[in-house]
């Protein structure tokens, strides 16, 4: 079992920054891939980011490649998420997701085991 609890989130100006973090609870969470999707009002939920068990892989959707990096530290318990370059259509709620089998990426959200309740990125233009 892993608990999620994601913070950072805000409001912030086009072109600013925001980091994210997630921290988990539970033995196993360094066997996990962690992700982060984000969900705006009105659409789906759209995979975001990616990272193996031991960080050694990571994966990005094609709207925020170059701007974002997805790492994480796993004495800590947490995931992380560096927001550059923000746009305006990147305001939505953010979550963090635990799949087990760490060792595969997956883009899909029905794959993700375990889930934190969100935190809303506001980015004004």
């Amino acid at each position: 079992q892993v608990q999620l609890v994601e913070s950072g989130g805000g409001l912030v100006q086009a072109g600013g920054s925001l980091r994210l973090s997630c921290a988990g609870s539970g033995r196993t969470f360094s066997s996990y891939v962690l992700g982060w999707f984000r969900q705006a009002p009105g659409k789906e939920r759209e995979f975001v980011a990616a990272i193996t068990y031991n960080g050694g892989l990571t994966k990005y959707g094609d709207s925020v490649k170059g701007r974002f990096t997805i790492s994480r530290d796993n004495a800590k318990n947490t995931v992380y998420l560096q927001m550059n370059s923000l746009k305006p259509e990147d305001t939505a709620v953010y979550s963090c997701a635990a799949k087990a089998l760490g060792t595969i990426l997956v883009t899909s959200p029905l794959r993700y085991n375990y889930w934190g309740q969100g935190t809303q990125v506001t980015v004004s233009s």
